[in-house]
Order: C-alpha cells, then structure tokens, then sequence
C-alpha cells in the first residue's frame, strides 16, 4: 500500500479545514444544478449533528416538476474507528492504540418522475486516519458517478459514458478504464445472479495522493475529484433535455418501480457508504437518503425476449460504452 504524503501533525487540522470548505462549495454548485435542472422544484435543508463529531447538511426536494425525489447531502464526521468498520475501510490505522477518522463528502442520488429518465448517483469523498496522537496514518479520495435506466435507450448510457471519459483522460489515461471497470464489478446485486443495478459509470477508492499508478500530488488529484462532481453537466443534463418531454405508460411507469426495487436492495444490501453510516452512528434519515419514494416488488416477473423490459436487462450487461462495443 502507498504511504500518503507526510503531513505534519499541525497541518492536519488545515488540511480537514479545507476539505470541508471544498465539499460545501460542490454541495451548493450540485443543488443549484438540479434545482434549474428540474424546473420548478425547490430543497428543503435539514441540518444534523452526529453524537460522537461532526453532522452534516441534507437537502431533498420531493415531488419536483421533473425529478420525484432528489437528495444532496454533504456531512463532516469524526470520531474513533470501530474495529469492525477500521476492517472494512482498508485503510492503514494506527500501529498502537485506536484509529481516529475524519471523513467528509458530498453525495446526491436523483431519481427522475418519468421512467424514460435513468437514476442518477454521485459521491465524492475525502477520508484521513489518525493516530491517538493526531499523526497522520493514511489519506484519501474517493467517489464515482453511475446511471440507473429504466428503459432501453442506448444513447443515453453513451452520452453518459463518452463524458465520463473525455473528463478522466483530461486528468490521466488510466482514470476511466480503471474506474469504469471497478463500476461494472461493484454496482451489482450478488445475490441475484450478479445482475447489474444500472449501466455503471466510474467507481473509485483508496485514490491517494502520489500513488504511482497516476503520478498526481495531493492537488492534481483533488482536481480530478472536483471535476468528477461536476460532471454531470456533460454526462447527466443533455439526456435530461431529450427525454424529459416524453410520453410514458403505465407498464412503463410499473416497471420502473420494480427496478427501483433492485436498486433498494443494493443499497441496503451491498453500498460501503450505507454499511459505514449504520457502523458509525450517522443520522439514519441521511445514511437513507438515496432510496426512492416508492419501488415495487413483484414476485418472479417473466417477460416476453422482444419487450422493453427484457431490452432494458439486456443493456444492463457491461460493454464499452465509450466506443459502444458490446461486452464479453
């Protein structure tokens, strides 16, 4: 495992001081997009304190024009590690003694009225461990963004994916097909056969600051980070733009509930950020955030090879969307 950069034990205050103030300003850039994005639509804020350090700042906006549910939250915690959440982290914690955490970050999931517009998901995160002495043990960035489809347009996984990839070449050549890859393996529902939850995106962890694998310093791969949570201009909102107007069924409509059923089950089932939040005692209003205003569950639905339902499970399996080559 690659050692961060040395920080001194001063500079650690600094440098959380910054993170916060960095994710607080995508937090406002996030929420006024899908506020201009949705048309009519307007957030509620919910500020929250954390027992044990920090809280965090939610907004949702419910019943929008276009978007059922939105959800943007950013929080700023801190406290000890639990041994069994320090396990599941990967990071490197304390030689002796506990394992103190900072962690901070900014998360949105979308999740559109119209089954003809995909779920959208984006976090971006920053983590540091600390020793009991407030050494810095390990340091890191994290995030991703992926598209949930609820009916098969092939063009709009494509747009998706072209724009994720112009993005992570700007930064390195490695980014997208590291982190696309990383996506397609853990947007999945092991325990139904592996079935994907969306078309994916770019997924990642662990990015540290001078990994050798990328050759950035800390800034170049915050950089990189900032330019993942605004993506979604290029990636997201032309897609929004063509499918907004477009009429829908109820089949269509009854389908979509059941797929967000799927998504439901990966949240609570498989999502790190979930199974942190539970281990760590963070608001449960906010760790849940991202589950839909209503899913369905239907018990072994069939469909027939040449219906839209069975399209749509079809475009879930992995391809190269970039240069839309089906996958192996």
């Amino acid at each position: 495992m690659h050692s961060p950069e040395p920080v001194p034990v001063a500079a650690v205050a600094s440098r959380r001081a910054e993170a916060t103030r960095w994710i607080a300003g995508l937090h406002d850039e996030l929420t006024s997009f899908f506020g201009r994005l949705d048309r009519g639509g307007t957030f509620i804020e919910d500020r929250w304190e954390r027992p044990g350090g920090g809280g965090g700042v939610a907004r949702v906006m419910t019943d929008g024009v276009t978007f059922e549910k939105a959800g943007i939250i950013r929080s700023d915690v801190m406290g000890e590690l639990p041994e069994l959440a320090a396990r599941r982290l990967g990071g490197r914690g304390a030689a002796v003694g506990a394992t103190h955490f900072f962690a901070t970050g900014v998360s949105l999931v979308v999740h559109p009225r119209s089954p003809k517009l995909p779920t959208v998901h984006l976090n971006v995160r920053y983590f540091d461990l600390t020793d009991d002495a407030g050494h810095l043990t390990d340091s890191w960035f994290g995030g991703g963004t992926d598209v949930t489809p609820f009916y098969p347009h092939e063009e709009d996984p494509r747009t998706f994916h072209l724009a994720l990839k112009a993005m992570c070449d700007r930064h390195h050549t490695g980014f997208y097909p590291t982190f696309k890859t990383w996506c397609d393996e853990y947007f999945v529902n092991a325990h139904r056969d592996n079935e994907a939850r969306g078309c994916g995106g770019i997924f990642f962890d662990h990015l540290r600051a001078d990994d050798p694998a990328y050759g950035l310093d800390y800034d170049a791969t915050k950089a990189f980070v900032s330019d993942v949570a605004r993506v979604l201009r290029q990636a997201y909102e032309p897609i929004v733009d063509r499918r907004r107007d477009e009429r829908f069924s109820e089949a269509e409509r009854e389908f979509q509930l059941v797929r967000r059923g799927r998504y439901v089950e990966f949240n609570l089932v498989h999502d790190r950020g979930t199974t942190f939040g539970l281990q760590t005692n963070a608001r449960v209003e906010s760790v849940l955030m991202s589950l839909p205003p209503l899913a369905m569950w239907q018990y072994a639905p069939r469909y027939s090879p040449e219906s839209f339902e069975a399209r749509l499970l079809r475009l879930l399996e992995p391809r190269d969307w970039a240069t839309d080559v089906a996958g192996a």
